[in-house]
């Protein structure tokens, strides 16, 4: 569980994301059309963009704050994010992505068992499905130990039988490591699985 407290307004051209909400959860579901900003907001709480003005703040820690002058940097922020395209090294393995983000305290072997990875630890990134792939860029997100997770579509790109596989993935995080998570998709379904309350976004 996480307080979590997001009151900015980004502007991109003519398009103006404005947020305002704020949640005690274990997982944040994001709700919105294509273009409403879904993957916006997520780069604004990893510190990848920057809005305009307003504040960020998850438990007592302010990431963002215009009025304070406060805006963290991505490395600063403990917070794990894993965007729509996983973003592997194609250079390493499975074990060398998963390591890439190692923190003193990461848990390799138990990440690995919770997304079902030992079979694939020694396979080059090209030899991994797509579902594989995401299951692998969570596990490195995880390594870091963040304090929420953030989790951009991570079943856009499989079809639905394999969502039905992944799933249950993102359901043993939550139930298993207790770590935080808003996930955005625009799978109603989805959503009903898994996120306690829903942020929604208009077009």
């Amino acid at each position: 569980m996480i307080d979590l407290s997001i009151d900015i307004t980004m502007r991109q051209g003519d398009f103006v994301l404005s947020v305002r909400d704020a949640a005690s959860v274990e997982v944040l579901g994001v709700f919105g059309p294509s273009g409403s900003g879904k993957t916006s907001l997520l780069e604004a709480i990893a510190g990848i963009r920057h809005p305009d003005e307003g504040e960020i703040r998850i438990g007592d820690r302010v990431l963002y704050s215009s009025a304070k002058k406060i805006d963290l940097p991505a490395r600063e922020r403990q917070i794990g994010y894993v965007p729509q395209d996983a973003l592997l090294f194609p250079n390493l393995d499975v074990t060398g992505n998963i390591n890439y983000g190692k923190h003193a305290a990461g848990d390799f072997e138990s990440l690995a068992k919770i997304l079902d990875l030992q079979s694939l630890l020694d396979r080059r990134v090209k030899m991994l499905s797509g579902g594989e792939k995401q299951r692998v860029a969570i596990a490195r997100a995880l390594m870091t130990r963040p304090s929420i997770l953030l989790l951009d579509e991570p079943l856009a790109g499989v079809d639905r039988e394999r969502r039905e596989v992944i799933l249950p993935y993102i359901l043993r995080i939550r139930k298993e490591l207790h770590v935080p998570l808003i996930y955005v998709t625009h799978d109603e379904a989805e959503l009903n699985s898994i996120a306690d309350r829903v942020l929604r976004l208009p077009r």
